[in-house]
């Protein structure tokens, strides 16, 4: 290897950070049952320990995502608990994120709810979120909605993207300079027919529609088939709407598999795109890399790391591309040298 080589690995390799999910070390299954792990986290201290010793072996996950119900359940006065043991295990409270799909109340949505009482809860509850997020000193909100509907004409899709709007417009007014809310979307599942923010194209409305400290978060899981991924993120950090990954793996749908044990050539054209801008603007894209992961087979520890170690592999071979060659030949129309 060339010496240029290496030293753009390690350049690149230095400035890497990924984030690791707290539900990603407990006990998770699927629609049809759950496998338990002995060794899965039972506790948020379980769960801190296990992401200490992901960061331990690997050095570059120094946070860890928070699930507001399942992590702080007793909001708020619960922050203080997860700063000592944030100081405990030496990894960072990460990015906050509300739980807007498992009450009762929200079988027919949240902020897309016919009943304003539930829009109303639904708004409180990531108000608490974000400032929990605030307390515990963590930059990103993301928010993950499972609205939508099962079957044509039960819901008003145009009535219920308003009522969207003015929920992000009135949590945008909590946020402060600091932070960010990452509007995250999924064409599918639980809704079947119509999901109220389905694609990256409504995230970034959205956003957009939300403020200024809104951005799109990107979960490489949450596509249809064959969707070129590389394109939207392209588009994405074209528009400086670029906020965030939530990383995992495919084949069929949100599989939440261990990240490139599928097609790892997809997320080193993802980490190319990045890069291939950062190159052409002479500016570090504001990324939050995170992992969302669900492992009911391989060990989740094991899992953790694999991914993260996946993570950087092809960062650093998407790092060895050669821009000025490479913006030589597009401008020639030069497909092969």
């Amino acid at each position: 290897m060339k010496t240029l080589q290496a030293g753009r690995i390690v350049q690149a390799l230095d400035s890497f950070r990924i984030e690791l999910p707290s539900w990603g070390f407990s006990n998770t299954g699927t629609r049809f049952g759950k496998y338990l792990q002995p060794a899965a986290a039972t506790t948020i201290d379980e769960k801190f320990s296990d992401a200490q010793q992901v960061h331990q072996l690997t050095g570059v996950c120094p946070t860890l995502a928070l699930h507001v119900l399942w992590d702080l359940p007793g909001g708020l006065p619960d922050v203080d608990r997860i700063g000592s043991l944030a100081a405990k295990h030496g990894v960072q409270p990460g990015s906050i994120n509300p739980n807007l799909f498992e009450e009762q109340m929200y079988k027919f949505g949240s902020f897309g709810n016919p009943d304003r009482t539930v829009r109303e809860h639904a708004l409180r509850h990531t108000r608490d979120s974000v400032a929990i997020a605030r307390r515990l000193n963590s930059r990103d909100i993301v928010l993950w909605f499972a609205d939508g509907s099962n079957y044509p004409g039960t819901a008003n899709i145009r009535q219920r993207k308003q009522w969207f709007e003015e929920n992000l417009r009135a949590l945008h007014t909590d946020v402060d300079a600091r932070q960010r809310l990452l509007v995250e979307y999924k064409p599918f599942e639980p809704a079947f027919y119509h999901t109220d923010i389905a694609d990256w194209g409504m995230a970034l409305a959205f956003a957009r529609s939300a403020g200024p400290h809104a951005r799109v978060l990107v979960d490489t899981g949450h596509h249809y088939q064959s969707q070129n991924i590389e394109q939207l993120v392209a588009w994405l950090l074209a528009e400086g709407m670029l906020g965030g990954f939530h990383f995992n793996d495919r084949r069929y749908a949100d599989d939440d598999l261990t990240l490139g044990s599928i097609d790892p050539y997809q997320v080193f054209r993802i980490f190319h795109e990045i890069l291939l801008f950062e190159w052409e603007s002479g500016t570090r894209a504001d990324i939050a890399y995170m992992i969302d992961q669900s492992h009911n087979l391989k060990g989740k520890i094991e899992a953790m790391i694999q991914t993260v170690m996946q993570a950087q592999e092809l960062f650093a071979k998407a790092s060895l591309v050669e821009y000025e060659t490479l913006a030589s030949a597009q401008g020639r129309c030069q497909l092969v040298e």
